[in-house]
């Protein structure tokens, strides 16, 4: 298997054509007042970490770098942390972590749970050709 180094890790064949799709819109209605203000990925954990960084690290270590990070609930504290804490990734080497917003785009409706949510973005995963889909939460 052919392997290709970049950013201090790993890329092989299969790791290189695949797209991660982070599902983090939740409210996560148990949490209760800790997501008052923020979705559930959001919530820090263990000082200076949140939720979402682990899916993040997950991919990144094992060499997926084409990660896209599906949003809804109150999404501006995950987006503003994603932004600020996950830069390094380099697009000249199609390495991405992108910011998918619910659009609304088959219907008036948000998200109806997992299966909606990748539905509602199959034209972004045909647009990018990617030989495997990742789906995590």
């Amino acid at each position: 298997m052919k392997q290709h180094f970049n950013s201090g890790s790993v890329r092989n064949s299969i790791t290189r054509n695949i797209i991660a799709l982070i599902l983090a819109g939740g409210r996560g209605t148990r949490l209760k007042q800790m997501t008052d203000w923020r979705a559930k990925p959001a919530v820090p954990f263990g000082g200076k970490f949140r939720i979402i960084d682990f899916p993040l690290s997950n991919c990144v270590n094992s060499g997926v770098r084409q990660i896209c990070v599906l949003t809804q609930y109150k999404a501006q504290s995950l987006i503003r942390h994603i932004q600020r804490g996950w830069s390094f990734l380099d697009g000249r080497f199609n390495e991405y972590i992108e910011l998918l917003p619910a659009q609304q785009q088959i219907k008036e409706a948000w998200y109806q749970g997992t299966a909606d949510a990748v539905f509602q973005n199959l034209d972004y995963l045909r647009r990018h050709h990617a030989d495997h889909v990742l789906i995590l939460g």
